[in-house]
């Protein structure tokens, strides 16, 4: 039997997957993943907000009027953003460059404000915490694997690492027509392997 946490932490990875099960986050899925490295970092950001803010959130859930908690969760959220927006300037500035206006977007990702409403808002911080992490890294992994999937077949190599000459690879792949063929192939092969 499986303990409350792991439940908590397995469930954004697998049964309630943002991207491939709940179809969320869309915006950044399909804009972003045009390579691995791109998606991973998109990922990574967005799980750093997600444990950060169900946490704050999950803190403060008791001060927090009810007509003003979507506008302080917002608030909430934009800190993390800002403070992720300065550091990957400072510190990873091609990834920053490479994800553009994608960063500051996350204030508005649908997971992020769907998490903090439904689970931080009525739980502990802890339970918080592991829910922004395991549905953290379940986008992670989809816009990793998305993203593999994208530059492989567009270019032949994935995380910059030639696997095959580029001479095969099918450009389509790299631009956004690739992004919803490629999501769309992927949603199907996990759809039938989570019926088996």
């Amino acid at each position: 039997m499986m303990s409350n946490k792991v439940k908590v932490l397995l469930n954004g990875i697998v049964t309630e997957n943002p991207t491939f099960v709940l179809l969320l986050g869309m915006c950044p899925t399909l804009g972003t993943t045009s390579s691995a490295i791109n998606g991973m970092g998109m990922g990574l950001a967005t799980l750093f907000v997600l444990v950060c803010s169900n946490s704050v959130i999950s803190l403060v859930k008791n001060l927090i009027p009810d007509m003003v908690r979507i506008p302080c969760y917002i608030v909430v959220i934009a800190s993390f953003v800002t403070l992720l927006q300065m550091v990957m300037q400072a510190y990873l500035p091609d990834l920053y460059q490479s994800l553009g206006l994608f960063i500051p977007l996350i204030v508005v990702n649908c997971i992020l404000l769907g998490r903090a409403e439904s689970f931080a808002s009525r739980n502990s911080v802890g339970l918080s915490a592991l829910d922004g992490l395991g549905m953290g890294l379940g986008f992670t992994l989809a816009l990793t694997l998305l993203g593999a999937v994208r530059e492989f077949l567009g270019t032949g190599k994935i995380f910059n690492l030639t696997l095959m000459s580029e001479d095969y690879g099918m450009l389509l792949f790299v631009l956004a027509p690739g992004a919803f063929i490629a999501l769309g192939y992927l949603i199907a092969i996990i759809n039938r392997f989570n019926k088996a």
